[in-house]
């Protein structure tokens, strides 16, 4: 019988935020809720002392439903679950939101060698990790996943023009969960910029975006978490201003079957769950939604390539592999040169 292990993604802790007035007399605004099966915080200075705190929760709930509304795989009328019942080829109009996270979708897969792959919709309910698997996680059968695999495929799956999206293949579907979160952030910043906060922190399920300075006027200091399941304690520390971050790792959301461990990270080339090493990818990117599916891809293809991708595109990313004499409990780092240049 297979064994379901799922977690909660959250993989950052925070540092050392003082909660009470800080320093420049500033206000710490603190706001917390829940949204898109996961919970959403905001921690914001507010050194004019006068944001309307039930208005700001309001935009930003208000924004985080219409992300949901448009991209969610588990609401059947949301507008991602319309495009994917729409079983033609002819293109469909979609909102500008949408097609702008297709659009990037399609380049980090271009530039992650087909490696972040947002058809793979198919492929991750085969496997039981998607919108509609629950806990009934197995390994499928060789037809089953074959099935499935042969609707996947985004480099002649879909295209782009402005709000027209088409399918290359009527049965092709979009699951959105590793980049529409990101974008959801990205929304919520920009309601906290809208009411005049310019020093903040914003996220969901532990992918975040951060904005100038924490309460001691330093960058914000975010724990990166161990890819440990099973204690929660900070890996590394790193010092985030005005980038987005996103971590992925393959220790939350597993099942074991028969001996054998399966992640829901699957390689877009095979249809199967990675198998490597590589426990977890942390990117810094000019935004959430960036980071978020970059943290994907890269996590599929190990520090290996991962990493020589990452020096190709100055991207900033910390890599933590299980060591192979240490079992679970021993991890070693590597970081990106453009990572390192950001800590130093």
């Amino acid at each position: 019988m297979p064994t379901n292990i799922k977690f909660s993604r959250r993989s950052f802790i925070l540092m050392s935020l003082t909660v009470a007035a800080c320093k420049g007399g500033a206000d710490v605004v603190e706001l917390s809720g829940s949204t898109m099966g996961t919970s959403y915080s905001v921690k914001a200075l507010d050194h004019e002392r006068g944001v309307d705190k039930a208005a700001l929760r309001l935009a930003i709930e208000n924004s985080l439903f219409k992300v949901t509304a448009q991209m969610s795989n588990w609401d059947a009328s949301s507008e991602v679950s319309r495009f994917n019942a729409h079983a033609s080829t002819q293109p469909m109009s979609v909102s500008e939101d949408l097609a702008r996270v297709i659009s990037a979708a399609k380049d980090v897969h271009a530039a992650s060698e087909g490696q972040f792959d947002i058809t793979l919709g198919p492929v991750i309910e085969a496997w039981g990790f998607g919108a509609k698997g629950g806990s009934a996680h197995a390994q499928p059968s060789a037809d089953k996943l074959a099935a499935a695999f042969d609707a996947a495929g985004q480099t002649d799956g879909l295209s782009v023009n402005g709000t027209q999206v088409r399918k290359g293949r009527p049965n092709t579907q979009i699951f959105l969960p590793s980049i529409g979160k990101g974008y959801g952030i990205d929304q919520m910043a920009q309601v906290v910029k809208s009411f005049g906060l310019t020093d903040f922190m914003v996220e969901i399920g532990g992918d975040l975006y951060v904005s100038g300075r924490n309460a001691d006027g330093l960058d914000w200091q975010i724990g990166i978490e161990s890819p440990d399941a099973l204690n929660r304690q900070a890996y590394k520390v790193a010092s985030v201003s005005n980038l987005g971050m996103a971590t992925s790792g393959d220790y939350r959301n597993y099942f074991e079957q028969d001996g054998q461990r399966y992640s829901h990270i699957i390689d877009a080339k095979t249809g199967r769950p990675i198998t490597h090493r590589t426990a977890s990818v942390t990117v810094l990117a000019e935004n959430a939604m960036l980071a978020d599916a970059w943290a994907t891809a890269l996590l599929v293809h190990g520090t290996e390539r991962g990493l020589e991708i990452a020096n190709q595109r100055d991207l900033a990313v910390l890599f933590i592999d299980r060591h192979a004499d240490a079992g679970d409990k021993g991890f070693v780092t590597s970081s990106s040169d453009r990572f390192a240049a950001l800590q130093a």
